[in-house]
């Protein structure tokens, strides 16, 4: 007897399959999805999530652990116009701005020597020798930097002993200055050395061909091209040394008070108005969004052709 299949139910299974394979949806789109689950659910939840804790917070006026959280107003947020508060912020600023014309004045030069004076077998070395530093505490380096600064410190046993007059720069805002270019003078150095490394020398040599004296040619022909790296350079460390806790607080005194430490006072100090914290850093989240987005925009270390 023979085995053969019907031709007729032979094209109606063809068919049967035929048209499953079409109906079948196309799930590839998901695939970007599942890749970023893992990080999008970290961000969620310890990024997002607080972030909108903290927006609730801000507008209830004068909460305190263990109130009943109703949103009421803007009140926190026309507190932060008060003088005294105004002028905390604008010292934050102050600060930060700062901190980075010093560490951009500084790291510049720096980052230019290594990256295209110093023979390629050494410019590593000399690039771990910045990033030394950084792998201490930022504590134990602020309390270095009140042994080298105090009336009694380093600093004042060298000039007196020269004849020099002691110098009076702890608890002031130079000292704040100081520690903070100190701490993120190396993330200046490194963003620049990425950007001064793809430098087309071949620019330099045509602008001195064509009779450009060593400053027009830093202006016209050095600064545009590592312009990109100079914004993203000077914008990372704009943003973290306007968070900047411990620098201030141990350097600067009660004098130099900033608004991470006010901040700092409205959580956890007497008054503890969790209200008006929130508000106040709702605030440095915004400047830091806003300088964030600079960043993208304008940070780009990869040099234009």
């Amino acid at each position: 007897m023979s085995n053969q299949i019907p031709s007729s139910q032979i094209d109606s299974t063809g068919d049967e399959l035929i048209s499953v394979r079409k109906w079948r949806p196309n799930l590839n789109w998901l695939q970007p999805f599942v890749l970023l689950a893992p990080s999008g659910i970290w961000l969620l939840l310890l990024l997002v999530l607080p972030t909108l804790l903290i927006l609730e917070l801000s507008l209830v006026p004068g909460i305190r652990p263990g109130d009943l959280v109703i949103p009421s107003g803007f009140d926190n947020y026309i507190r932060l116009f008060d003088p005294l508060y105004l002028r905390v912020i604008r010292r934050s600023l102050s600060f930060a701005v700062g901190t980075t014309v010093i560490c951009l004045i500084l790291g510049f030069p720096v980052a230019y020597w290594i990256a295209q004076i110093v023979p390629k077998r050494w410019q590593n070395l000399l690039l771990l020798a910045f990033i030394l530093p950084l792998w201490t505490s930022s504590l134990l380096r602020s309390y270095a930097w009140i042994s080298i600064l105090r009336p009694t410190g380093l600093l004042n046993t060298v000039l007196n002993s020269v004849g020099l007059p002691t110098v009076d720069l702890l608890n002031r805002s130079p000292a704040v200055l100081i520690g903070m270019s100190y701490s993120l003078l190396p993330y200046m150095v490194l963003i620049l050395y990425a950007s001064l490394e793809k430098l087309d020398k071949r620019f330099l040599e045509a602008a001195a061909d064509l009779g450009a004296n060593p400053v027009q040619t830093f202006c016209q022909v050095t600064i545009p091209q590592t312009l990109t790296g100079i914004a993203a350079a000077s914008f990372l460390v704009f943003i973290t040394a306007l968070g900047d806790f411990i620098n201030p607080e141990l350097l600067g005194g009660a004098s130099s008070s900033t608004a991470a430490r006010l901040v700092y006072n409205q959580f956890l100090g007497a008054t503890q108005n969790w209200g008006f914290g929130s508000a106040l850093s709702m605030v440095l989240i915004l400047a830091v969004s806003i300088a964030i987005a600079l960043l993208i925009k304008f940070g780009d270390i990869t040099p234009k052709k």
